[in-house]
Parts: C-alpha cells; structure tokens; sequence
C-alpha cells in the first residue's frame, strides 16, 4: 500500500465515523512510529499488508470496518522488543486520540479492546476481533518467499538475545500458533491462508 493509499484510508477512516480526521502532524507522528529504526517487521509494510486486507474484504465485512482499520492503524503504534506492554500502550493511545476527536467512549473503548486482541493470548468471541487478528496474522500463510522475509525481519528485531535462546523461543512461539486448530478464526481468511500457514509453521519449526 503506497502513501496515498495509506492516506486514503486513515481519512476515511474517520469520515466514516462521522468526525473530521486529527491533524496531519497525528498521521506523520504514527508514520514515522513505524519507521522507527528497531523496527524490520513492525513497519509500514506491515501495516498496509493489514490494511489491504481488511478494504479488499467483500466476503464479510465488518461490523464496525472504520473502527477495526482505526485498530489496525494503532495496533503496533507503539512497539519496543523489551517492553510488554505494547499492544496496552498503542490501545490507550487510539482510545485518548479516539475521545478527543469527538467519538463516543463504546466505540473507543471497542477500538481499545481489538488492540488487545492482538496480543494473541486468547481467541477472541467477538467477530470483529477475530478479524482483526486473523488479518494480524495473515503473515503466516503468506507466501514462502514473504514468510521467509518476515522470519528474518523477526530476527532482525531480536537480534539482541543470543541465536540459541531466540531459536528456541521463536520454535516455541511458531509450534503454540501450528497447535491452534484452526488457526484462522473467520471462514474466508481461513480458506485463504490456513493450509499456507501450516505449511510455513511446520517448515519453520524444523528447520
């Protein structure tokens, strides 16, 4: 996704929700989050694989689509590989940004709440949600070439803990995603990438 692209749906974004958009220095601020210099994965790439995602879906749209591209667009607003509290961090960003530009506190706090999802430590019930991180997790049944980029971005990010404890932790991480069945939680996302992503997880894993 290119930047007027990226633009484009950050506007519409919140045109949809019935408010003007912040002021151009919020956007510039969120661009420049994710062209941080520790960052190989967590960047724009990242973020307009995610984002065209969500506005190509046709199948089964959501809910609520402004607010899951809002959630979407803060979801690694913030991001430092020795903090936690990243996804806790960017939520109450988007919710604060949210509130101050007019939005009711249900939406903001629902925007809050998909944010979280992506910490990916339950399976969410709401469908929203399981959109949201499906989408999130879209990666893993991208093709071999992308998966095998992503890997090496991901080491890229961590390459301040040692090869063998981040081997391990990173078989650990890919084999608890393999061991969810399924892994995809909507149906189409499921069709799309489910068999592309077990794939990837398994060779992973062995290698």
């Amino acid at each position: 996704m290119d930047e007027a692209a990226l633009h484009d749906s950050w506007v519409n974004a919140w045109r949809a929700l019935g408010v003007a958009s912040p002021s151009e220095a919020l956007l510039d601020e969120l661009l420049a989050a994710h062209c941080e210099a520790h960052r190989a994965y967590h960047t724009l790439q990242h973020l307009g694989e995610c984002l065209a995602l969500l506005h190509a879906r046709r199948d089964r749209p959501a809910k609520h689509p402004a607010e899951v591209a809002l959630a979407l667009w803060f979801h690694d607003a913030v991001y430092d590989v020795h903090r936690q509290d990243n996804e806790e961090r960017s939520a109450e960003w988007a919710r604060r940004v949210m509130l101050e530009s007019g939005i009711a506190p249900d939406a903001a706090d629902r925007v809050h709440a998909l944010i979280m999802a992506t910490r990916h430590d339950a399976r969410p019930e709401d469908a929203d949600a399981q959109l949201l991180v499906d989408i999130d997790l879209a990666i893993l049944g991208a093709t071999p070439e992308r998966f095998a980029e992503y890997e090496r971005q991901i080491r890229i990010e961590y390459l301040h803990v040692p090869a063998d404890v981040f081997e391990a932790k990173r078989r650990e991480i890919l084999a608890g995603f393999l061991a969810r069945d399924p892994l995809y939680l909507t149906g189409p996302m499921r069709a799309r990438f489910e068999e592309a992503a077990r794939a990837n997880l398994s060779r992973a894993i062995k290698r």
